[in-house]
């Protein structure tokens, strides 16, 4: 298929550039894929839709305060870096800008030398390996240090780093937040909880993949960076568990759709224990395995989230959907409205 196909027009007005004071309150377009039906809703509405015995998924990863912002010791020309992934001890895979100012070998320094590094290897589109010199502990090192990494198409600060987070956000390791996630309040999930609808959580830590746009006219010789995930066994225990009872899961997020997606396909639409890397790349016609409905975010055209969200629910009729957004004025992208795709 031609990227051209996942193109839409989006008035640069409807990207959201700061989150609602009420997480809950975004609007939600609800989307029937077997009637084709269009209705707008409010996020807290998203409780009418769940029934008894369906099961939540949401991905628990924590965004880390992943943009440091330094100088070369040699020139003290500024290098920013955005932390993708832990490789090995203190060695981490980074984005670098400006790339072609760090060759490996170029030593770095942050905080006036409260934290150091040196680059290790080169890799493509900008990316180095950079492996980290401190006294302490890192992660308390770069929450000193570090800015919460917010998209580029986000231009204004953000007062409050925990906006940037899921009220359910646990384990440390994400470049960016699963946004789908960012609507849900504790009392909208006690809500859900008290209707009878199980609450799963499953882990990908968001990276490069994220970040990198599909530079291919033919999007199936696009490659998808690999992402770490993981899932326990009581987590694939409920889930196969509500998959026999014919309950629904509903993945919250395309993060949680590619973890679920990843574990299923290996399992021939079973659930088991599992974590690694995932790099899989899903677009029209893909048939879905593990899940049943979506929560997703509006996405950035020719991206592959609309791509992903496309093979769930039928091209065509996503960028009518997306059109009808546009015309309705929802707002767009990390901090913008929801859909949720039965």
């Amino acid at each position: 298929m031609n990227i051209e196909d996942f193109d839409f027009e989006l008035p640069e007005e409807l990207i959201a550039q700061t989150p609602l004071v009420d997480r809950s309150s975004s609007r939600l377009m609800v989307l029937n894929r077997e009637q084709e039906t269009i209705n707008h809703r409010y996020f807290y509405n998203i409780v009418d839709y769940l029934n008894p015995g369906d099961c939540l998924v949401l991905n628990n990863t924590k965004v880390m305060p992943a943009r440091l912002f330094g100088e070369k010791e040699d020139t003290g020309g500024k290098i920013e870096l955005l932390l993708l992934n832990q490789l090995e001890g203190d060695e981490w895979e980074v984005l670098v800008k400006p790339a072609k100012k760090v060759k490996e070998g170029t030593r770095l320094s942050f905080g006036d030398g409260l934290l150091k590094a040196v680059c290790t290897g080169q890799k493509e589109h900008g990316g180095r390996l950079i492996r980290f010199e401190y006294d302490g502990i890192f992660l308390e090192v770069l929450d000193q240090l570090g800015e919460m990494p917010l998209p580029p198409y986000i231009k204004e600060q953000l007062d409050d780093r925990d906006r940037y987070q899921t009220v359910y956000a646990e384990e440390v390791g994400s470049a960016a937040a699963p946004t789908a996630g960012l609507h849900f309040t504790e009392e909208l999930l006690e809500q859900i909880k008290a209707k009878g609808v199980h609450i799963a959580y499953i882990t990908l830590h968001v990276g490069l993949g994220t970040f990198r746009p599909v530079q291919v006219e033919n999007i199936e010789e696009h490659d998808m960076h690999a992402e770490f995930y993981q899932m326990n066994q009581q987590t694939a225990d409920l889930l196969n568990d509500v998959k026999q009872r014919d309950n629904k899961i509903v993945a919250v997020g395309t993060t949680s759709v590619r973890t679920l997606e990843t574990i299923a396909r290996d399992e021939d639409g079973k659930f088991k224990e599992a974590n690694g890397w995932t790099d899989i790349f899903i677009y029209p016609p893909y048939q879905f395995k593990a899940i049943d409905a979506m929560i997703t975010n509006f996405h950035l055209p020719k991206s592959t989230l609309i791509m992903l969200v496309s093979a769930f629910a039928n091209k065509e009729f996503i960028l009518n959907a997306y059109n009808e957004a546009v015309k309705e004025r929802y707002r767009f992208f990390s901090f913008g409205d929801a859909m949720l795709i039965l």
